[in-house]
């Protein structure tokens, strides 16, 4: 199960790894907890009124694509896009947003999806969010409240049969490591690095926030088409022109051919460094 804050999300982080999982045979379920309803729209072949007008439908439509793309189940919890506030001071979140919820109204109905689907591994954000929007926090605090309140009898009355995840991944999606490595194959043919400017804010990003250990990186190269597919679906928030598809497929196959995560909680045991996601829970359920 990938737990995700909004329709794209699940493209941009871990869409290779899923894929690979569906191809080896595994049942994947994507999360979306809010409908993207105050998302900006980040393709300017997309902006125009009639798209803007209709944003949380337009993106219901683009995730239904990028499900099909995926392999995957998808479903959405049904709360409201917090939208990413902007300027000093910080204006107050929107009335009822997912953001504001009380944590056990905001985790109910992904402990109901926990305990539906029986998940034995979940991936999510880290304890930041991965980028600090305020959903994207959020989804990291109801999918630690899920992956340990799911197996308690007690916890969550009338959300289904009780059911205990085994292993809690956060997705490391901008390594240092991973620029570096592409960065140095980029010069190396003489190419243009479009990392330029963000390998020269690393020291800064790197000071402010956590940086997390990559624990398992899950070799799925096979997939970056896959996983760019399931991109370019989202046509309200990726340019098929832009950052996301500027370094030839060949490099990042070649320099980088992991996604990474970080293990966050383990009910089995398993060795450090790890590349697959079911290390230890193969072992522990015989699959």
């Amino acid at each position: 199960m990938a737990v995700h804050a909004h329709p794209d999300d699940e493209s941009s982080k871990g869409a290779a790894t899923m894929a690979r999982y569906v191809a080896e045979g595994a049942e994947v379920l994507v999360v979306t907890l809010t409908g993207g309803e105050r998302g900006s729209i980040l393709n300017p072949a997309m902006d125009r009124p009639e798209v803007r007008d209709n944003i949380g439908e337009v993106r219901r439509k683009e995730m239904a694509e990028a499900r099909q793309i995926l392999g995957v189940h998808q479903e959405f919890s049904g709360f409201v896009d917090s939208g990413l506030p902007e300027g000093d001071p910080l204006p107050p979140l929107p009335e009822g947003c997912f953001a504001v919820q009380p944590l056990e109204t905001a985790s109910e109905p992904l402990v109901r999806s926990v305990r539906s689907f029986r998940p034995h591994v979940i991936l999510t954000y880290d304890d930041e969010g991965g980028y600090p929007h305020p959903d994207h926090i959020m989804t990291n605090r109801v999918s630690v409240e899920a992956f340990e309140a799911a197996g308690d009898p007690e916890r969550y009355p009338g959300t289904g049969d009780p059911w205990q995840p085994l292993k809690l991944y956060y997705h490391v999606s901008f390594p240092r490591e991973r620029f570096e490595a592409i960065s140095a194959a980029l010069d190396e043919r003489g190419l243009d690095n479009p990392y330029k400017d963000l390998m020269k804010r690393f020291e800064d990003m790197e000071r402010d926030r956590k940086t997390w250990e990559i624990t398992t990186k899950v070799t799925c190269d096979e997939y970056f088409d896959t996983r760019d597919r399931a991109l370019i679906a989202h046509a309200t928030q990726i340019d098929p022109d832009g950052f996301w598809f500027a370094v030839p497929m060949d490099i990042q196959r070649a320099s980088w051919p992991w996604e990474d995560y970080h293990l966050a909680r383990s009910l089995v045991d398993t060795e450090m460094p790890e590349t697959d996601l079911f290390a230890g829970v193969r072992e522990t359920v015989g699959t």
